[in-house]
């Protein structure tokens, strides 16, 4: 079981000198995007990516520029007129215009979800007639077995653990344990001795 009586202050991340200690606590994207501009590297990409990019330049020096493709960034999401034909951009937005033309070419049950704003985000280059027949094929998945949380994506994988062991708590006591846990070094998956910051929260420490 994971030790849970350190009091490790977290350090700020323009502190912080390796990849490994850069990876041992929880930073948001928003630091993460500081932390990269401090230091010079790109602060495109995912938290993912930043955070791999901040830990190699921390271990290297290397500030290697993004390989990510660029097409029509100036493309206008919600006002175009959008067709099968109509190719993905790295400037793409969800938004209402484009909620229609999947309606309308995908069918009334569309949905955004996880699965497929990450193929949207990876797919630059590609059409929204591939990203219908996308959309289908991931529903097909998900229709088999619920969705993978991506990697970056800590607090949604936290809180379905943290509801999977702990059915009868509240979101409230979830945002409580996350907020307690991504304060501590070392791995952000859930464990039953992050409960005791519920105990915590009840004596008001």
């Amino acid at each position: 079981m994971t030790n849970h009586t350190s009091k490790e202050q977290r350090p700020a991340l323009v502190d912080v000198t390796t990849g490994a200690e850069l990876k041992r606590w929880y930073w948001l994207k928003e630091e993460l995007l500081v932390g990269a501009r401090h230091h010079g590297v790109s602060s495109s990409g995912s938290k993912a990516e930043l955070t791999e990019r901040v830990a190699r330049f921390l271990d290297t020096g290397e500030k290697r520029k993004s390989t990510r493709r660029r097409v029509s960034s100036s493309f206008d999401w919600a006002k175009a007129d959008l067709s099968p034909e109509t190719v993905i951009t790295d400037s793409y937005r969800n938004g209402p215009n484009v909620r229609a033309f999947f309606k309308e070419h995908y069918g009334p049950s569309f949905t955004f979800n996880i699965a497929f704003m990450q193929w949207m985000k990876d797919n630059a280059g590609k059409t929204l007639a591939d990203a219908v027949e996308a959309r289908r094929q991931i529903a097909a998945r998900e229709r088999v077995t619920k969705p993978a949380i991506p990697e970056g994506n800590q607090y949604n994988a936290y809180t379905r653990a943290f509801f999977k062991a702990n059915p009868d708590k509240t979101a409230a006591d979830a945002r409580a344990c996350w907020a307690w846990k991504r304060a501590q070094p070392g791995s952000n998956a859930y464990d039953p001795a992050d409960l005791s910051a519920l105990k915590e929260k009840d004596k008001g420490v």
